[in-house]
């Protein structure tokens, strides 16, 4: 299957980054190319360093980047250690930054990596096919608590105890190997009303536990504290979320550096008694009805940019 993904907001988001054709530029998440490929078009002397933690999206992009230009350089390793690869190339410091986050078009739709609910495949949802942890694991290893508590708080799932206590009872039988064997746990452990209810009862389920297999929390939270202490004056961070957890913690991220309040553990007070970041966008940009009618997938679509004074 051919690596694919429809870059959302490709244009308005390039646009916001504001790409200087000398300058240095970071795509944390490089999927098949779309975003990096606008950046990589709009550089003259500069140069893009992209990451991705899936193999087969690095190989898929190079082919299309390399027909670009050659000002860029490809980094599978996840984006959370922006500072630390970057150092490794001299680089300490950005013009800007750019996140689509969430599940490639690719990854979602090949039923071998586990991530859909609507295909049949081995529990595994890792973007890193590197990683130890996968999804089987979380399902059949984590106690009651540890479940109940990442599908609560990862897949703001209303029912969570009640999932969580159905799978400990069903893997005590025998172990819940796929993605459809997952979903009629869930639909088990629901009450019917919930059933009864507009959209796939696993759905919340399945985003807490990729969310757990690839610490993406985590890994936002870290790129976001990093990359705001990198930016040069004038650059810009843009950051397009999909759903609202990821959306939450961009946004207090970005009010906490422009307003000087802590709001998030461990990110750091970057303005220390001066004002050095100041948002682009009072309020998030969505996708338009154009976009969303020819991508689908871009309808919970949110699009945050501040910049360094």
């Amino acid at each position: 299957m051919e690596f694919e993904h429809i870059s959302v907001m490709r244009h308005e988001s390039i646009e916001f980054l504001n790409v200087k054709p000398d300058g240095i530029y970071v795509d944390g998440t490089l999927g098949a190319g779309g975003h990096s490929s606008v950046i990589l078009n709009s550089l003259r002397n500069g140069h893009l360093y992209a990451f991705d933690k899936d193999s087969e999206a690095i190989e898929t992009a190079d082919k299309l980047l390399k027909s670009i230009s050659n000002h860029y350089t490809l980094i599978h390793q996840d984006n959370r250690k922006i500072r630390e690869e970057l150092a490794r190339y001299g680089v300490s410091k950005v013009d800007g930054i750019l996140l689509d986050l969430g599940v490639s078009s690719y990854q979602f739709d090949n039923s071998k990596r586990g991530f859909s609910y609507r295909t049949n495949a081995r529990l595994d949802m890792r973007m890193d096919q590197e990683s130890s942890l996968d999804a089987y694991q979380v399902v059949n290893t984590y106690s009651y608590e540890k479940l109940s508590k990442i599908l609560y708080e990862y897949g703001e799932e209303p029912y969570a105890r009640l999932i969580a206590k159905k799978i400990c009872e069903k893997r005590q039988i025998k172990p819940i190997e796929t993605t459809f064997e997952l979903v009629d746990v869930i639909k088990e452990a629901l009450p019917f009303k919930q059933k009864a209810k507009k959209g796939h009862p696993a759905k919340q389920t399945f985003q807490a536990i990729r969310i757990e297999v690839n610490q993406e929390l985590e890994s936002l939270k870290c790129i976001l504290k990093d990359g705001l202490e990198m930016l040069n004056p004038n650059g810009r961070f843009v950051v397009i979320t999909f759903h609202s957890l990821e959306d939450r913690i961009v946004k207090l991220a970005f009010n906490e550096v422009v307003n000087g309040k802590k709001s998030i553990k461990g990110l750091v007070d970057l303005n220390q008694g001066t004002k050095k970041y100041r948002l682009i966008l009072k309020k998030p940009l969505i996708p338009t009805e154009e976009e969303i009618a020819t991508n689908p997938r871009a309808h919970s679509a949110k699009l945050r940019v501040i910049e360094k004074i």
